[in-house]
């Protein structure tokens, strides 16, 4: 009876026991030889080369080696590098998440638009953003999804002209070649400092 007991302990300790695993088996069988200005070590692959704004040299798991522009793009030879098609992805996704956030802030503090909308349901007066959804038309809705596919097939569209040359996240606007209302000319130095400062504000969101 104590030599079951001793063993049933034994088995129960071992298995908060810390696990002796390289970190090739975690990953995707990648040489990690860049270091890391996120945390001290070498924690990035020599697909980090700095070359993108908020490079900190950190992809744990070997992301950025995996054959993206081939999966996405395989028949254009001009296309976008694999760690520009992660960057554009990670744009994309930052962004909408910075809109969300607004969505739930501005409403409930500064209030929403007076009076009924043009569909009689009185879908503006309500400041909670999870139940606002609820309370918008289906129309209005159909309306968001139109305009969402409207500005992603534009994205696309951009992705295949542009090819190899293109900025990731790029859509035309605060450019001298696209839409530029306030006339913004930023030098490569300042233009850096904005794609770092988007690219921390994507990732903390």
């Amino acid at each position: 009876m104590k030599l079951i007991i001793a063993t049933l302990l034994t088995a129960s300790t071992a298995a908060f026991a810390p696990q002796s695993a390289s970190r090739a088996s975690t990953s995707l069988n990648v040489d990690f030889n860049v270091e890391s200005t996120a945390l001290p070590g070498k924690f990035g692959p020599a697909t980090l080369d700095g070359s993108l704004a908020g490079d900190a040299g950190f992809d744990p798991v070997g992301f950025s080696t995996a054959p993206f522009a081939k999966f996405f793009d395989a028949e254009n030879e001009d296309s976008m590098t694999d760690i520009q098609w992660l960057r554009e992805a990670e744009l994309a996704h930052g962004r909408i998440a910075q809109l969300a956030v607004l969505g739930f802030i501005v409403p409930p503090v500064f209030g929403t638009l007076p009076g009924n909308d043009w569909t009689g349901v009185d879908a503006y007066s309500v400041t909670n953003p999870i139940e606002a959804l609820g309370n918008v038309p289906e129309f209005a809705i159909f309306q968001i999804v139109v305009f969402l596919g409207w500005v992603e097939l534009n994205r696309v569209q951009l992705i295949g002209e542009q090819g190899s040359s293109r900025i990731p996240g790029d859509i035309k606007l605060g450019t001298n070649d696209g839409w530029n209302p306030f006339n913004l000319d930023y030098s490569p130095e300042e233009l850096r400092v904005k794609q770092t400062q988007e690219i921390k504000h994507c990732r903390l969101l």
